[in-house]
């Protein structure tokens, strides 16, 4: 399919950058190739968007996704995790998202606060990235770049890009099927076009189901940084 950039220039267009970090390129939690997407990122950074975003994952050492945090469990079991009650009672009226519990995936420690694993890996020209940062909340997982899934911590990234008149939003990092993917996913609800580069993303699992997941939401896909690189729209 012929790629539609109807509607998209740079003034109206963010690229957010999802978590090139060291743990998830070579570290604790390194998802396999992820140093590939160092090139066409860098690329992509190159063009005149409106606003250029970079996500971190930054956990306190006790994050309720680290396995060595429960007792008797080993990484990369599966529990089931509960809004903190602290956070529910803040919680707005008009807010009627469900609070039942989720499913959790125990991870390595990863992208701990003020370690070498939490920085942007070498190579990853960030310089100047308006940074977001997600997930620092002990009792929280936030894969989203918006805000974690009950609703109750959000990182102020979709009033940034509303008060910067943004419509179009483009996402690439690590890894698809979780940060890139949930991100991709609220800037949908949000009201965005989404667009998520292929090429630029690199995910855990080869299943593949997240590109379909995305795909019946209304995400758009762009098979290669090449193709958006091409077009004269963005380059203006």
């Amino acid at each position: 399919m012929p790629l539609d950039l109807a509607n998209v220039e740079p003034s109206n267009s963010a690229i957010i950058v999802v978590d090139v970090q060291n743990d998830f390129v070579s570290g604790s939690l390194a998802v396999r190739d992820a140093e590939q997407v160092i090139s066409p990122i860098n690329a992509l950074l190159k063009l005149p968007f409106a606003i250029k975003i970079a996500t971190q994952d930054y956990h306190p050492a006790n994050h309720i996704s680290f396995a060595r945090n429960h007792e008797g469990k080993k990484e990369f079991d599966q529990i089931v995790i509960f809004p903190p009650a602290e956070l529910v009672v803040g919680r707005t009226l008009e807010d009627e998202r469900s609070l039942e519990g989720l499913e959790q995936v125990l991870w390595p420690v990863h992208c701990v606060q003020d370690t070498f694993g939490v920085a942007f890996v070498d190579g990853l020209e960030h310089e100047g990235l308006e940074v977001v940062r997600k997930g620092c909340d002990v009792g929280i997982e936030c894969y989203s770049a918006f805000e974690d899934p009950w609703g109750l911590t959000n990182t102020g990234l979709k009033d940034k890009l509303r008060n910067k008149e943004i419509s179009n939003v483009f996402v690439v990092g690590i890894a698809g099927d979780y940060c890139v993917k949930s991100t991709a996913l609220d800037a949908k609800k949000y009201g965005f076009r989404t667009f998520v580069i292929r090429d630029a993303v690199r995910s855990v699992s080869d299943n593949g189901i997240e590109w379909i997941e995305m795909d019946k939401a209304g995400v758009e896909i762009i098979d290669t940084a090449e193709e958006l690189l091409m077009s004269r729209v963005l380059s203006q």
